[in-house]
């Protein structure tokens, strides 16, 4: 009797341990970062074909190469809305997402134009800004004519309405700010390790984004009617030098909204001729992103941001000297523009350090 009841103890004991190691697993792999990587167009909707090139065979290949990048991390997981040349519904795509649960949605696509014009863009759902970014995405909303059922489906939403995108906007607005952090990380990364150039983070109604429950960016990597971008893009070299960067963009997102504070510019500020330790010039805060163009810090340029996820706040900055006598310059500069509460705040490493010890280390 005692021995048995030892054996079902025992046993017992082994099933509560083993019942452990799966739920501490199980709890391991919730733990990782997922992003959703969206290949544009595909099977019957080739997208656009800019001299000759097939869009969604390009958005495909970049899409899978920027996968593989990406799973070279242990704690991301990756998930494709397709990987073969086969027709998903826009509705089907979101959907992939918010089953998985996923941190982050990237729409991969290549653009045209009737001029020659060139470079890679990112956008966010909102508003159009102007005609031209509702034409790009009335173009990648116009799928939704090929899929079967699309007016119950959509509710009615007509691509070629500018009306219907302002349904659109209001589901996404809790992710907006993040999604904007990551498109300008992306952009930024564009224009700086591959020269690309910078046609800037904009806002417009594509439906592949409105029914994504995290934050989303589409990712126009370039203009297929240009002849040396689609030669560029249709390249493997292209095609590389693209994942790879979007990559390394979305484990610096990655890294920004997972740590308590983080320090990053968006635009061109040359950290080249400053030292690890220097000044910037403190000119607002907000809990709401801004997105870091003149227009909205009333005509300054050279600026950057931090972000604090404990207190869920952003701060920026204008300029970057190690030269406090510069800082004082470029603080009469924002102060007589109308920033009156501006002040000179120091860094070390991206670490925000006292004035005395900038002092004591200069």
């Amino acid at each position: 009797m005692i021995k048995n009841l030892n054996l079902l103890l025992r046993n017992l004991f082994y099933l509560v341990l083993l019942l452990g190691f799966n739920l501490f697993f199980a709890q391991t792999e919730d733990k990782k970062f997922t992003v959703v990587l969206d290949a544009g167009h595909g099977g019957k909707d080739p997208g656009n074909r800019g001299n000759g090139y097939y869009e969604k065979n390009i958005a495909l290949s970049i899409a899978l190469k920027l996968g593989a990048e990406l799973e070279k991390q242990n704690d991301i997981n990756i998930i494709y809305t397709r990987k073969t040349d086969v027709f998903v519904d826009l509705f089907k795509r979101a959907e992939i997402a918010n089953k998985a649960k996923a941190d982050l949605f990237i729409s991969i696509h290549c653009d045209a134009h009737t001029s020659n014009a060139y470079g890679a863009g990112t956008f966010v759902l909102g508003l159009h800004a102007n005609q031209r970014n509702f034409e790009i995405a009335k173009k990648e909303n116009s799928v939704i004519f090929k899929e079967e059922n699309y007016e119950q489906k959509y509710g009615g939403f007509d691509p070629n309405n500018p009306e219907s995108v302002i349904s659109l906007v209001l589901m996404q607005e809790d992710y907006l700010d993040q999604s904007i952090v990551a498109a300008n990380l992306i952009q930024d990364f564009f224009t700086k390790n591959l020269k690309r150039k910078n046609r800037t983070v904009k806002q417009a109604g594509f439906i592949v984004l409105k029914y994504t429950y995290m934050p989303s960016v589409l990712v126009e990597t370039g203009f297929l009617t240009n002849k040396n971008e689609g030669k560029y893009l249709n390249s493997k070299k292209g095609q590389m030098e693209m994942s790879r960067t979007i990559a390394d963009a979305i484990l610096e997102y990655k890294k920004v909204v997972s740590s308590s504070y983080s320090e990053f510019s968006a635009n061109a500020i040359n950290d080249y001729n400053v030292n690890n330790t220097y000044l910037k010039i403190q000119i607002a805060s907000s809990s709401k992103f801004l997105e870091l163009k003149s227009y909205n810090f009333k005509g300054l340029n050279m600026l950057s941001y931090s972000y604090s996820k404990s207190r869920n706040s952003y701060k920026y900055f204008y300029e970057k000297t190690d030269n406090y006598n510069q800082a004082k310059k470029y603080l009469l500069e924002a102060k007589k523009v109308g920033f009156n509460d501006a002040i000179i705040v120091a860094f070390d490493n991206g670490k925000k350090i006292t004035l005395d010890q900038f002092f004591s280390r200069n």
